[in-house]
């Protein structure tokens, strides 16, 4: 339950009792970037009837079977990510289809990341967010758990 205090001209959210619900995302032949425009939507909380921009509301999600993401047109072959430890020599350039094969759940949070707001909630945000490679077994024992796909 969240709660509304206006005073002074201004409102105040408290947390209660926030529900939190989770949510299973099966990305099999999913396009990158449209599963991560509703991961993101779900992450924040925009969904909810409760959102506030400066408050964390929003549900976890648990994403399976990463490893098989696909990514359209010539993106598997022409899409770099860039890393640079700040010393001379010291960029790294990784294609995509080298990610996906080793770190395909870097890629996804790499796209999350990039669709949640900049502030200082989003390394909040983004700890909601479980990524799995394979098909798992662990959170089959959460009660309110949903379905998308």
């Amino acid at each position: 339950m969240i709660f509304f205090y206006i005073k002074e001209d201004h409102m105040k959210m408290i947390k209660t009792n926030l529900e939190i619900n989770w949510y299973l995302i099966n990305a099999f032949d999913k396009r990158l970037g449209r599963l991560a425009s509703i991961i993101a939507h779900i992450i924040i909380g925009k969904h909810k009837i409760n959102f506030s921009p400066n408050f964390l509301g929003g549900d976890k999600v648990i994403i399976i079977n990463a490893k098989t993401i696909a990514l359209t047109g010539k993106k598997n072959k022409n899409k770099t990510y860039i890393s640079y430890s700040g010393y001379p020599g010291g960029q790294k350039v990784k294609k995509a289809s080298d990610l996906i094969k080793k770190k395909p759940e870097f890629i996804i949070r790499k796209a999350v990341l990039g669709m949640l707001p900049k502030n200082s909630l989003k390394k909040k945000m983004i700890k909601n967010l479980y990524i799995f490679n394979d098909n798992i077994q662990k959170f089959q024992n959460i009660s309110n758990i949903k379905y998308l796909n």
